[in-house]
């Protein structure tokens, strides 16, 4: 039943309304920027008077575009399935059964969200230096994947331990094992969550800039969002160009959220819920 009375409706709506328009106008101008024509000085939100796209064909060509998105997709795709993959396995061990030591574990991954990358970026470069993995991909996809389980576990385990736990008791009853439980019972219930989890962590990976500028000094293997920062300092007084690459970099995670947006939002609602 909706208890909330009609001002806290209308607070909720107007603090909605102030926070989707912060978010729109950074979004609104750098794409009209991205639309003058090259070499026009751009300052806040300013309406073009003759719209141009050949800004984003130029950005494309001379930052290498092709090559960097490829690069980032590779990331992306060595990183989004074995997150999930590690993350409901532990999720499903630390959410549904009495481990020794379980609550320990948890707390161990929950003590690795507080942990900024930039606080471990220097150690690892060593340590990936010293295993031959510096300037190279895997090494990449390596660290991100445990960069990302902290909270990938946690929000599984989340999941898990808010499913109901008759589910997981009749079918122990019936038979079924540990591995037929999860994969027959609950992966299926969790289709919106690992969606949504599966997003964050594509975004995530696609935007890590500190990391891969120092995992990987080669150039020709940089990443779009390490590329993007390049071609800023190469072209730091035209604007629209810029904006053209900005927009471009932030594409693939702007049609990914359309295209799955049901599912992310359900995951939220989800978890909101469910926490």
């Amino acid at each position: 039943m909706n208890t909330a009375t009609r001002s806290e409706r209308w607070s909720g709506y107007a603090l909605l309304t102030v926070m989707a328009i912060a978010v729109v106008i950074p979004f609104l101008s750098v794409f009209l920027a991205s639309l003058q024509p090259a070499g026009t000085p751009v300052v806040g939100l300013t309406w073009p008077e003759r719209w141009s796209w050949d800004n984003y064909e130029q950005a494309w060509s001379v930052a290498g575009f092709s090559d960097l998105i490829r690069h980032s997709l590779t990331i992306a795709v060595g990183v989004v399935p074995a997150s999930l993959v590690l993350a409901a396995l532990a999720g499903y061990a630390l959410g549904t059964m009495r481990l020794p030591g379980g609550n320990a574990v948890a707390a161990f991954f929950i003590a690795g969200l507080t942990i900024p990358v930039e606080l471990i970026v220097v150690p690892l470069y060593f340590d990936l230096r010293g295993l031959g993995l510096t300037n190279s991909y895997l090494g990449v996809i390596l660290v991100e994947i445990a960069l990302f389980m902290p909270f990938s576990v946690f929000w599984m385990r989340t999941h898990f331990q808010s499913t109901p736990a008759s589910l997981v008791e009749a079918a122990r009853i019936d038979g079924a094992s540990s591995g037929t439980i999860l994969l027959r019972i609950l992966l299926p219930l969790a289709r919106p969550s690992l969606m949504t989890l599966g997003l964050l962590v594509f975004m995530w990976s696609w935007n890590q800039f500190l990391l891969v500028l120092v995992l990987i000094q080669d150039t020709t293997k940089h990443t779009a969002p390490a590329g993007l920062g390049f071609f800023v300092g190469q072209n730091s007084t035209d604007i629209p160009t810029l904006a053209a690459g900005t927009i471009i970099v932030m594409l693939p995670i702007l049609i990914l959220f359309v295209v799955f947006q049901r599912s992310f939002i359900a995951g939220l609602l989800q978890g909101a819920t469910k926490g």
